[in-house]
């Protein structure tokens, strides 16, 4: 599932069919997304989805291992797209309607939406900067041998920019350019380190979508930011 949840816990049936159920939930959001109808309040239910069962999941798993491990990877993007969904949904007219329901009211808060989506990406890019630091031989790994440079160089910048760019999304003056220059080195990256190791394996097959998925985040709240902030001029 989205946001890589833990796996299925042991002793309880349903497996095969939450796979299903949730796998067509994400499928008719996405078709709702491309299409540009009505797509705000399925793209929040859906991130408070990726919430419940993705990242509230791993919580236990981050307890019981060590600080800033492989887990706490998978956490992030459960968070990362948790936060993407509101975003994205923050980009979608409005729900008319009884403002007096709580949940419409919700779903009707841009400001809100778009905070939390910087948030969440934010902690992500800073804990995944540090663990460029921490596991330098395998981010190095990762890089295409064809590419020109030192591969441990390229590890640590990219850990510096992860972390300046997770930063940057916490600041407001900031958050629009460290938006849209981490969509830019991520959909790079994207090309050049996930693309190329599509068949490596089961899970660096997923990683081509999770970056292009993360990328895309990226520009939307940098092009969330930018619509406010032209709104707040006029």
């Amino acid at each position: 599932m989205i946001g890589r949840a833990p796996a299925w816990p042991g002793g309880v049936s349903g497996k095969i069919g939450w796979a299903y159920l949730t796998g067509a939930i994400f499928i008719i959001i996405g078709i709702l997304v491309i299409a540009r109808r009505k797509a705000r309040l399925p793209l929040v239910l859906g991130g408070v989805l990726i919430f419940l069962w993705a990242f509230i999941r791993q919580i236990p798993v981050l307890v019981s291992s060590s600080l800033l491990s492989g887990d706490w990877t998978s956490a992030g993007k459960a968070l990362t797209f948790f936060g993407g969904c509101l975003v994205m949904a923050s980009t979608f007219p409005r729900i008319p309607g009884d403002h007096r329901s709580t949940l419409i009211t919700i779903v009707n808060r841009e400001d809100e939406l778009i905070l939390t989506g910087r948030i969440a990406l934010g902690v992500f890019m800073i804990i995944s900067g540090i663990q460029h630091f921490m596991y330098i031989p395998f981010v190095a790994s990762l890089i295409p041998g064809w590419f020109p440079g030192n591969a441990i160089f390229y590890t640590k910048l990219a850990g510096i920019l992860l972390i300046a760019g997770g930063l940057g999304l916490f600041i407001s003056p900031t958050a629009k350019w460290a938006a849209f220059l981490t969509g830019v080195m991520i959909f790079l990256w994207f090309w050049i380190v996930h693309l190329p190791r599509v068949s490596v394996s089961v899970s660096d097959n997923i990683a081509v979508f999770e970056a292009l998925g993360v990328s895309g985040i990226a520009f939307a709240i940098a092009g969330s930011l930018s619509e406010r902030n032209n709104q707040s001029e006029n």
